[in-house]
């Protein structure tokens, strides 16, 4: 059998970064600043990579958040046998690079399922704008992922989903949880890190300010920040 996975590429394209962003323009989210995001990370063996070069680009959500009412992160991450941490809420990128230091990944298999309904439960204590989730692949079962994905979903809090690598499995489970939340899914790999840090930063600043918030922040940061919105400025 041919291996499907040649076929999944792993940079994100141009159509897959504005169905990302089309999605995002589209999802619901809390009244006007002072947004709160979820910042969820697979922290198995395989993701230190990801991990380190995560706790280089966090900050950036700040940034893009900045004048917008500001923006409170909670890191959230899992590892190990059965260990799932979910820490205080970060008002700034030190507090957040700070709790990132202190996670060193663990072998183990993913709980998704339990991001997504701590997520829920987090949402029903206060408002939470988005998810975003960094993982590469998927070991549970499908059913209960979407269960927990459309509770989420009814509760009005957007996955947005970022896929490292090319496990089909992984990717095709992403979409639906993106799907029934009505976030979005983007894969990504190390070429494309830079995207990531656009992407990323563009969630905060709509979760932080809306539609608006996030037009704004293209012009601002110009580059590929500014190719990414462009869409939301009325072309493509």
């Amino acid at each position: 059998m041919a291996d499907d996975r040649k076929n999944l590429p792993t940079r994100s394209s141009r159509a897959e970064v504005d169905g990302f962003l089309a999605r995002l323009k589209a999802a619901p989210r809390a009244g006007p600043g002072g947004g709160r995001l979820i910042f969820a990370m697979d922290a198995t063996a395989s993701r230190e990579p990801t991990w380190e070069r995560a706790c280089r680009i966090q900050g950036e959500m700040f940034l893009a958040a900045d004048g917008l009412g500001g923006l409170s992160v909670q890191l959230c991450w899992y590892r190990g046998l059965d260990e799932f941490g979910g820490g205080k809420w970060a008002a700034n990128a030190g507090e957040l690079l700070q709790a990132m230091h202190a996670v060193h990944c663990r072998g183990g298999q993913t709980q998704i399922v339990r991001v997504l309904r701590h997520a829920a439960a987090e949402t029903r204590r206060q408002r939470v704008a988005a998810l975003v989730f960094v993982g590469d692949c998927m070991e549970e079962d499908i059913d209960r992922l979407c269960h927990a994905a459309g509770e989420l979903g009814l509760l009005g809090v957007p996955a947005f989903m970022f896929h490292e690598g090319r496990d089909p499995v992984a990717r095709k489970a992403f979409e639906e949880v993106a799907r029934l939340t009505k976030g979005a899914c983007c894969p990504f790999d190390a070429a494309s890190a830079d995207q990531l840090r656009d992407l990323l930063a563009a969630v905060a600043a709509y979760a932080a300010g809306g539609r608006r918030a996030l037009e704004d922040f293209g012009r601002r940061r110009g580059g590929a920040a500014l190719l990414l919105t462009h869409r939301f400025a009325g072309g493509r």
